[in-house]
């Protein structure tokens, strides 16, 4: 890391931040790396690992439904992490929430740290491991009762419950995509952090920005670089932490 070069850029995002009123932040796996929570696509992320099925193909609807058990096996040793704390970059966002600038938060994460850190307005597109349903009878349940239950965990009623979370073959819950676009569409700042943007339709919500201060911070450059105004190729949580909000 250059230090004058990065102490430069982190005063750039200081002022940009200062100068705003309408800030979204839209986040990915990365923003949780730091708390101890892999990513899936980097080189020692979950997709690169060898499984007997491919990851992809654990977390679709169909495995789920076709193989319950062997999902749940994958998804409480890989997809859990109950003892994982929000770092620097969560509670940065809360704070900025708090003193009215950041207006909502746009997560691709499902593990709940942007809440646990504080922060209100939170659209969480790949739904959350916190929230839980029977597909039986409706039933909710919180993250215990997966972590408490071995094998597939059952409804009072008999029924199957199923992590409220996106898989593949499903779409995303149509209203927090409206409200998310929404957002991103009205803001006056966009920061993207820890993303590549290569998912989609999440990574499609930054092209609904139309304003001219578009904040990039992730350790590998991303597809829409060259638009931003300022690119930060650090980890978030280094990056919020050395800001002064």
């Amino acid at each position: 890391m250059n230090n004058s070069n990065f102490e430069e850029k982190i005063k750039e995002l200081e002022d940009i931040i200062k100068t705003s009123d309408d800030i979204v932040f839209f986040g990915g796996a990365g923003v949780s790396c730091e708390s101890g929570i892999p990513d899936f696509r980097s080189a020692d992320g979950i997709y690169s690992m060898n499984y007997l099925y491919p990851p992809e193909q654990i977390l679709s609807h169909s495995f789920f439904m076709e193989h319950t058990e062997a999902f749940y096996k994958f998804y409480r040793g890989k997809m859990l992490f109950p003892n994982a704390k929000p770092n620097a970059a969560h509670y940065a966002l809360a704070k900025l929430e708090e003193k009215g600038k950041l207006k909502a938060v746009i997560t691709q994460n499902i593990d709940g740290l942007h809440q646990l850190a504080g922060s209100k307005r939170v659209f969480e597109l790949h739904g959350s491991v916190h929230h839980n349903y029977c597909m039986k009878c409706g039933r909710h349940y919180g993250l215990d009762k997966i972590l408490d239950s071995s094998g597939v965990p059952v409804c009072e009623c008999g029924g199957v419950i199923k992590p409220d979370v996106v898989l593949y073959e499903e779409p995303l819950d149509q209203y927090i995509m409206e409200m998310s676009a929404a957002f991103v569409h009205s803001a006056d700042c966009l920061i993207v952090g820890g993303t590549s943007l290569t998912v989609y339709p999440a990574a499609g919500f930054v092209y609904q920005y139309l304003g001219d201060k578009l904040v990039l911070i992730n350790k590998s450059s991303t597809p829409i670089d060259a638009t931003a105004r300022l690119v930060i190729n650090e980890n978030i949580g280094e990056v919020f932490e050395s800001i002064n909000i």
